[in-house]
């Protein structure tokens, strides 16, 4: 093997990422992993400027011109990838005639590259592996470091975001009636406070269904819970998607109508529940029959309000309903 052959088998074991250049800017050799960064034939041959962009310093097209900044960090990019940023250093090689002289200068050169905080994508860019790297340096243990934390982060943001669920589930859950699956009285009382605070008008609607009790006492509780939940559906069905409707008794209901204040038009959807839940409701081939009492009560865009006045003012209008024969809506005035 010959001096200049053993040199460059030297180098590409302790730096595989450098290149040797010409004084005239011509690659004369490269090392392994910089050969991997050549994704057609090879680099030798060719002129070092056509294939890097030093950026710092700027302007810089030739050897000589980077020469003087020997051991000074250089900054490049590959041309046909700028995105990745590289690290280099250039170190003049020695005078192989065996003596310095004036043409010193003239001598070939190394330019050893670094991918410095980009290695990542470098290593991804062109499948590099712990071989591409010299024995002693550590960028593959700090890929490592960086695909464990990865890692730790990714099994967190996943364990976070399960909690996330298991969260919003267990809040979905206390706020809402299990049997009919609406809102119960907690929810209700969060909304109607939101409602109150925004001044914005809204009614509010208490609901007790007639004659459950006496459906509930003679075809059993299953045939009770199966009418509730068909009540349920009826509310919903003659509601919009943005009132709430709440369960907050056994055969007691909430219906919170943000917007509402029409006296005429909140009639309207009473008179239709009363009407829906009239129906028969079959169970087992058996007809339950139901009806509903119905108070109102409107908070005015900008009224000050209470929500203990409002809710009582609201049964007191249901109980004249109740008293007044039943299957009927008052207005609270």
């Amino acid at each position: 093997m010959t001096t200049a052959a053993a040199y460059e088998a030297a180098l590409d074991m302790l730096c595989p990422m450098h290149l040797i250049v010409r004084p005239c800017g011509r690659i004369r050799h490269v090392g392994p992993t910089v050969q991997k960064l050549c994704h057609r034939g090879t680099w030798v041959g060719s002129n070092f400027f056509d294939q890097f962009v030093i950026r710092r310093p700027n302007m810089a097209c030739s050897i000589a011109q980077i020469r003087p900044l020997a051991g000074r960090k250089l900054h490049l990019a590959l041309r046909d990838s700028p995105e990745l940023v590289l690290k280099g250093v250039l170190v003049p090689l020695p005078d192989r005639s065996g003596g310095r002289d004036a043409n010193v200068a003239e001598d070939d050169c190394v330019i050893n590259l670094s991918f410095g905080i980009s290695i990542l994508n470098g290593v991804r860019a062109y499948r590099l592996s712990n071989a591409d790297f010299a024995a002693t340096d550590l960028a593959v243990e700090m890929l490592y470091l960086i695909e464990a934390k990865s890692a730790a982060m990714a099994a967190s943001r996943a364990l976070n975001q399960k909690l996330e669920v298991a969260k919003i589930a267990a809040e979905e859950r206390a706020f809402t009636d299990t049997l009919t699956g609406l809102k119960n009285r907690r929810a209700m009382d969060h909304v109607l406070a939101r409602l109150i605070a925004g001044k914005k008008g809204f009614a509010v609607m208490q609901i007790d269904l007639d004659y459950f009790k006496a459906v509930n006492d003679s075809m059993g509780h299953a045939a009770g819970d199966h009418v509730l939940q068909a009540a349920a559906r009826v509310m919903i069905d003659t509601t919009r998607e943005i009132d709430t409707i709440a369960r907050v008794g056994g055969d007691e209901f909430t219906v919170l109508l943000p917007g509402i204040t029409d006296g005429a038009h909140l009639t309207e959807v009473g008179n239709r529940i009363i009407a829906q839940l009239e129906r028969p409701i079959d169970f087992d081939g058996a007809a339950c029959r139901i009806s509903a009492s119905i108070g109102s009560i409107r908070v005015g865009k900008g009224q000050d309000a209470v929500a203990e006045d409002v809710l009582s003012d609201a049964d007191a209008a249901l109980y004249r309903s109740k008293h007044a024969g039943r299957a009927q809506h008052t207005l609270h005035v």
